[in-house]
């Protein structure tokens, strides 16, 4: 094993990430209600000694009813499933500073990391839609500035609040009849621009202390955001320079603020597309694009971009996009998709079928050894420090990526081979924070 060490999520969506997955037959769609299929894919990343798996979330319907896999659990009821079905494995899910309040959800997240044994994740999302907002009796959303200023105050609670008891605060003495003490059990009084918050949280620490955070923005805001609080970066880079480059820029903004480089473990998106040989893995990636619904992948990608495409000419090229500054959604994947298409020249149906692989995440399509090359270039040359995975189909696309992906690695020395502790932080060779009262109690 070299010193640095590779790490490994699986992104669980469904039946798989490719837009077209429940058509395939490899896949079951019946699978998306049942908790055993997300037992069975969490058992497989385990048995692969992946760090995490990982839950995306929102609050709407996304895309259309009429051509889109929608059934979804929440992710945090789900992971508590996951948690009885494994042992190891971390479990990270999604939820929305602009939609939840801080005092529940950090209940949420230290109850899973109880559960768990410590193996809870926050994937922190700002959430950018309009849709999202109207389900919240909001019109439209807050601005992409003010949504990230909310977040921050918003992790600022929330940290407080896991922190309001310290490690040491309970006593438990039957005899004396003394369950804590409550010198080291502490009001936060927050009161801020966003939220007021007495505390404490009605829970003791967590294992964990903090659960990990996790964040997915790679705006400008999103990457200040990731420089002052992420612990891990789930991105989508669509080549190694503009890897590199992201990699490079957060790790800077890291240590500009205190932090140490390696305290953030950036994790690009990859859809591994595995065949026996180059050409049967390419004869899947076109047999899958081939089942992408025109329509629906339109109005996907009018989502995704905030930019209405409807009945743009499927063979012609994107029509001129507004400059980024005006876009209120989510700017980094706005320019991901600009830049994609203005580079390769892409008519919308040609876009239309790069973007159905993983809406954005880079997608491979090779021979197992082809797949562990790439893995292998990125890692060494900093451009990741691991991957997000997300197989196109489910489970046999992690399966196989466990199966076939995985062994190579090992074998080259950049992957575990079985766990080294329990908890999500030594997972990923992060410290467990320490209460921020802990040095104030008398």
């Amino acid at each position: 094993m070299s010193a640095r060490e590779l790490h490994l999520n699986a992104f669980l969506m469904g039946v798989g990430h490719h837009e077209a997955a429940w058509r395939h037959p490899r896949t079951d769609p019946g699978a998306l209600d049942d908790v055993a299929h997300f037992q069975n894919l969490a058992r497989i990343a385990e048995r692969g000694t992946f760090d995490s798996v990982f839950l995306a979330d929102s609050v709407q319907v996304w895309g259309d009813v009429r051509h889109t896999a929608a059934g979804r659990f929440e992710p945090l009821t789900l992971l508590t499933a996951l948690a009885q079905a494994t042992d190891h494995i971390g479990l990270i899910a999604t939820a929305s500073t602009g939609f939840s309040e801080p005092y529940n959800l950090a209940r949420q997240f230290s109850s899973l990391d109880h559960i768990s044994g410590g193996r809870a994740g926050w994937n922190i999302v700002t959430t950018a839609q309009d849709r999202s907002a109207q389900n919240f009796g909001r019109e439209v959303n807050t601005g992409h500035a003010e949504r990230y200023q909310r977040a921050a105050e918003f992790l600022d609670v929330v940290t407080s609040l896991w922190d309001s008891w310290e490690d040491d605060a309970l006593v438990v003495d039957q005899e004396a009849g003394v369950f804590a003490d409550d010198a080291k059990v502490h009001e936060i009084g927050h009161r801020g621009r966003f939220f007021s918050v007495r505390g404490p949280l009605n829970a003791v620490r967590s294992p964990q202390g903090h659960p990990l955070l996790v964040q997915a923005g790679s705006s400008e805001d999103g990457k200040a955001f990731a420089a002052a609080w992420a612990e891990a970066v789930f991105t989508a880079q669509q080549t190694h320079d503009e890897a590199t480059a992201f990699y490079a820029d957060l790790k800077r903004r890291a240590e500009a603020v205190g932090r140490p480089a390696d305290g953030i473990k950036v994790l690009p998106g990859i859809v591994p597309i595995l065949g026996g040989t180059e050409a049967e893995a390419r004869s899947l990636a076109a047999e899958l694009d081939s089942l992408i619904v025109p329509a629906r992948a339109v109005r996907q990608l009018t989502d995704l971009i905030g930019v209405d495409l409807a009945g743009h000419p499927l063979d012609e090229r994107l029509p001129p996009l507004p400059p980024v500054s005006h876009v209120n959604g989510a700017k980094s994947r706005f320019e991901l998709v600009r830049d994609l298409a203005e580079r390769e020249r892409l008519t919308l149906r040609q876009l239309l079928g790069r973007l159905g692989g993983g809406r954005g995440h880079q997608v491979v399509a090779g021979t197992p050894e082809q797949i562990a090359d790439h893995v292998e270039l990125w890692f060494t040359t900093g451009a990741a420090d691991g991957f997000n995975v997300m197989a196109p189909l489910l489970p046999s696309g992690l399966e196989d990526f466990v199966d076939h992906v995985v062994p190579l690695l090992r074998a080259r020395g950049l992957f575990r081979t079985e766990y080294g502790g329990r908890t999500l932080r030594e997972h990923y060779g992060l410290p467990r924070p320490v209460s921020r009262y802990s040095a104030i109690t008398v």
